[in-house]
C-alpha cells in the first residue's frame, strides 16, 4: 500500500495554514544535546539532553531502527517551556544491545519507567514517534503515575501480519557492514522508502549519527536489526481505555496511519484525544516538517496546560 495514499480528511483542530514545500525546511537550528548514559532496568540507556534544567520535563522517544537524535530538529522549539530529553531505545543508538527476547514492548515500557524513576521526572510530557508512540502508549497505559500529557506521533495502532513476518525476515538476516562512514550515510534511507520527504541536511545529520565503527574498522549501523527478529503484534487501540491524561494524536499529512476510523475507535475509550494534522509531511513528521510540529505541539500544549 502507498503511503502517498490520501485518505479522507480528518477533523484537524490545530489547523495549520497551507505552505510551500520549501516552508518545510525549519528555520530552527538542529539542537547539539550532551550525551549521558544511565543504567535502568538492568541495561545502559543513552540520552541526549537539550536543556532546560528546572523546566517541564519533556521526554522523546523515538521509532525503530532510528535514534535519540531524530529530535535534534525539534528540540529548540521546546526548550524556552520545558527541559528536553531524548532517550535511545535499548538496541538503538547509543544504548547498549541486549537479548533479543528483551526487545519487547513491555521491556520498552519498563524502560521509560526505570529510566523516568531515575531521573526522578515528574508531570512529564512524552512525546512518542512510530515504534517509539506504542512504546509511550503502553507506558502511559501500565506507569501513569509521573505522566502529564503524552503525544503520539503517526504510531500504527495494529501493524499488518505480513508487515510483522517481514519484519521478522528482516531481523534474521545478518547485519550489512561498510567500509567506511561515507559508504554508509551515501546508503541511508528511512523507511519505508516511499515517505521520504525530509530536506537532505537533516536526512544527512540522521545517518551521521546512525552508524558506527566496529573492530575491524568497518562500519555499521547502530540498531541492532534482532529488534524485529522479536518484533510481535500488538492491539494499541484497547490500550487508550487506560489514558486519562490529555493527549494528542499527531499525523502527517500524506500518512495513512491515524485515519478517521481510527481516530474514532480511540475518541470512543479517550474522549479527551484530540488530533492535529501536520502539512507537508509524511511518516517521519519531526524530520519532514519540523517547524509545525513544533508549532502543533506548543500549541496543544498551551491549550491543555
Amino acid at each position: 500500500m502507498s503511503h502517498h495514499v490520501r485518505h479522507s480528511r480528518i477533523p484537524v483542530e490545530f489547523a495549520v495554514p497551507e505552505i510551500t514545500p520549501r516552508e518545510t525546511v525549519t528555520t530552527l537550528q538542529a539542537a547539539t544535546g550532551t550525551s549521558h548514559f544511565v543504567e535502568a532496568n538492568g541495561i545502559k540507556l543513552h540520552y541526549l539532553d537539550y536543556g532546560t534544567a528546572g523546566r517541564r520535563p519533556m521526554l522523546c522517544v523515538h521509532g525503530g531502527s532510528a535514534h535519540a537524535h531524530w529530535y535534534d530538529f525539534v528540540a529548540p522549539g521546546f526548550t524556552a517551556d520545558h527541559h528536553v530529553l531524548s532517550l535511545d531505545l535499548r538496541g538503538h543508538g547509543d544504548s547498549a544491545w541486549a537479548d533479543p527476547h528483551t526487545y519487547s514492548w513491555k521491556t520498552y515500557a519498563a524502560d521509560i519507567n526505570a529510566f523516568v524513576e531515575k531521573l526522578d521526572l515528574r508531570d512529564f510530557v512524552l512525546i512518542g514517534h512510530s515504534m517509539g508512540g506504542m512504546v509511550s502508549l503502553v507506558y502511559a497505559a501500565t506507569h501513569p503515575g509521573r505522566l502529564a500529557r503524552l503525544v503520539i506521533v503517526d504510531s500504527i495502532m495494529l501493524m499488518p501480519a505480513d508487515r510483522v513476518s517481514k519484519m521478522n525476515e528482516f531481523g534474521a538476516r545478518p547485519a550489512r557492514s561498510y567500509a567506511t562512514q561515507e559508504e554508509l550515510v551515501a546508503r541511508y534511507r528511512l523507511e519505508p522508502a516511499d515517505t521520504q520527504m525530509a530536506a537532505p541536511e537533516v536526512i544527512q545529520r540522521m545517518a551521521l549519527h546512525a552508524g558506527r565503527q566496529d573492530a575491524h574498522g568497518r562500519w555499521q549501523h547502530k540498531a541492532d536489526r534482532r529488534v524485529y527478529s522479536n518484533f510481535r503484534q500488538i492491539a494499541g487501540i484497547p490500550l487508550w481505555e487506560k489514558i486519562k491524561v490529555p493527549a494528542l494524536a499527531i499525523r502527517g499529512e500524506r500518512s495513512t496511519r491515524f485515519t478517521p476510523e481510527v481516530l474514532a475507535e480511540v475518541r470512543a475509550l479517550a474522549p479527551q484525544v484530540q488530533m492535529a494534522e501536520v502539512p507537508a509531511s509524511d511518516h517521519h513528521i519531526t524530520l519532514d516538517n519540523p517547524q509545525r510540529f513544533v508549532e502543533v505541539v506548543r500549541k496543544f500544549l498551551i491549550e491543555r496546560g
